[in-house]
């Protein structure tokens, strides 16, 4: 057995975070040791934080996978949801989503340690959300972001879809009954929430405003579709036009098997959690061998050869 088999699962627990004055319910899980980055994770749209937190099945978890393997790892409910909804009780626009998730971020920061950096990983709805905060200039420092379930191009017209959470788009939502645990659908029950009414207006301007959020992005980027996505465009045609209008440093796109659109509570969600938890990996590394980085010193160990000069060279 490894260590991570027999480690304790990381305790989850409720947090609410201070954005200026509004208050940003979520949870948190945190590792044993000083966190290697901070993930920040957010949901998509009728969903809650807890859309992260799946437990139908063994290691579903992504706040219990991440904190296993060295993250912190927080799961915030968006502006207009949880307990700032009394604050926006018609919702609000992305761009005032990511003003405030920005101010609670800093909060956070200023009293927590976040390792080296945070990274946003970010489902549906969310992942437009992670797009406005990346591309506002203070995205700059995160690491990377992470999305799952989002193209520019829907396949369906949400401006025609009355009931958000109604039996003709249950399909669009989950996919096939067998891509999820038994017990996921009472278990999500909690988590399935309106979608706020000036979020629901803002949809059907997704593709106009992609163009411009992409070319702001200054951070890596990787975009995952479920193999059974029904909200979303995902086909190499659409897969290019993304790519031609983002300005991202590095733009990976994936696809996850065996999935539908809520990947993060199917039986795929460890495999897609453990994915994105390595592009979190590549982006760190990114950073640590950027030019100018000052490269930490290290005594060479065992298995390390070094040259008549003491500096290691290959084997």
């Amino acid at each position: 057995m490894t260590p991570t088999d027999t480690a304790p699962a990381a305790a989850v627990r409720d947090i609410v975070l201070d954005a200026d004055g509004i208050p940003l319910s979520g949870l948190i899980a945190l590792p044993a040791a000083p966190p290697r980055a901070t993930v920040v994770a957010v949901h998509g749209g009728g969903m809650r934080a807890g859309y992260f937190h799946g437990r139908s099945h063994c290691g579903q978890s992504l706040l219990t996978l991440a904190a296993g393997l060295g993250y912190a790892v927080l799961a915030v409910d968006r502006p207009g949801y949880g307990l700032s909804e009394p604050n926006f009780p018609q919702g609000a626009t992305l761009s005032e989503q990511s003003h405030v998730l920005h101010a609670a971020l800093a909060a956070y920061a200023r009293e927590h340690d976040t390792g080296g950096g945070i990274f946003l990983m970010a489902h549906s709805y969310g992942g437009k959300l992670a797009l406005h905060a990346a591309a506002d200039p203070r995205g700059a420092a995160f690491l990377g972001l992470d999305i799952s379930g989002i193209s520019h191009r829907y396949a369906v017209d949400p401006a025609r879809i009355e009931d958000f959470h109604g039996v003709k788009t249950w399909p669009l939502h989950w996919g096939r009954l067998g891509l999820y645990p038994p017990g996921t659908f009472s278990a999500a029950k909690p988590l399935v929430t309106p979608m706020p009414p000036r979020e629901a207006q803002e949809a059907s301007r997704w593709a106009q405003a992609f163009p411009d959020l992409a070319a702001r992005v200054r951070v890596p980027v990787r975009f995952t579709f479920a193999e059974h996505e029904g909200w979303w465009q995902h086909d190499e045609e659409t897969i290019a036009s993304m790519r031609a209008h983002l300005a991202a440093p590095r733009v990976v796109f994936d696809r996850q098997p065996h999935a539908g659109h809520n990947i993060s509570l199917g039986w795929a969600a460890r495999t897609y959690h453990l994915r994105a938890l390595a592009f979190a990996e590549e982006c760190l590394l990114a950073r640590d061998v950027a030019p100018g980085t000052p490269a930490p010193a290290r005594t060479p160990g065992p298995g390390v050869l070094t040259g008549a000069a003491g500096t290691p060279s290959q084997r």
